[in-house]
């Protein structure tokens, strides 16, 4: 991981699972990580994780947590 500094949003936990960070950095890339693994986190674009957070929030993906 690179030494940008990333600010992590409060986790997200689902019923009986694993908890999530989503975090954004200065140049406007967005990560997420099971909280607790910030240090290895994946990246993609700030709208392909969104998307994947409001798929999941809606229960489409929720086999995934």
């Amino acid at each position: 991981m690179s030494d940008t500094p990333i600010t992590w949003e409060a986790p997200f936990c689902g019923e009986g699972n694993s908890c999530f960070r989503l975090g954004t950095d200065p140049d406007g890339n967005a990560y997420i990580a099971v909280a607790g693994a910030e240090d290895t986190p994946l990246t993609d674009t700030r709208e392909a994780l969104r998307t994947l957070i409001l798929d999941v929030k809606a229960g489409k993906a929720d086999h995934l947590l």
